[in-house]
């Protein structure tokens, strides 16, 4: 199996743990496993971007702002990511972006100059594993305690943590 041209990470739940509608660069603590399997990704010279559902702001229980302030903190603590692609909007929106449609997988495949078939999403929630399919792209899981068995059930890669998503994809060690 060749490895991904680049990987995208849903954010909350995946690469830091999740505190729902955090707009608090303070409270963002991340997941074990992140760092180094973003390492490893920039040492392999993978691209790496996040993909992430922020309902909050279409709630009213977060800015833009604060999405930003956040999602540099997790920067701060992990290092540079390529893209952040977010989409802003409530489930009832029926944009083309909120996962489980393609729209963030596609923008940040543009973004990073890949073609969303040789790329990689690595999230949570079924909903991550149906933007992968939706774009093309391959899907891993890591469940938490908040993944559904019937998630579990319907995804294509299972993985116990990221550097075990890392394996399954073939991202050299």
């Amino acid at each position: 199996m060749h490895p991904p041209a680049a990987v995208l990470f849903d954010r909350d739940g995946t690469l830091v743990h999740d505190v729902p509608y955090n707009g608090d660069p303070a409270r963002v603590a991340v997941v074990d496993t992140a760092r180094p399997a973003l390492d490893r990704l920039r040492r392999a010279g993978i691209g790496i971007g996040v993909v992430s559902n922020q309902s909050g702001v279409a709630r009213g229980l977060l800015t833009p702002e604060q999405v930003t302030a956040v999602n540099a903190r997790v920067e701060e603590l992990l290092g540079p990511i390529g893209v952040w692609s977010w989409c802003p909007h409530g489930a009832d929106d029926g944009c083309a972006c909120r996962k489980p449609a393609p729209g963030l997988v596609l923008d940040a495949a543009r973004a990073l100059g890949v073609d969303p078939a040789t790329t990689a999403v690595v999230g949570d929630i079924g909903a991550d594993v149906g933007a992968a399919r939706a774009a093309g792209a391959r899907a891993v899981l890591v469940p938490t305690p908040v993944t559904r068995a019937e998630e579990v059930a319907d995804a294509p890669l299972v993985a116990r943590d990221l550097l075990h998503a890392l394996d399954l994809l073939g991202v050299p060690a």
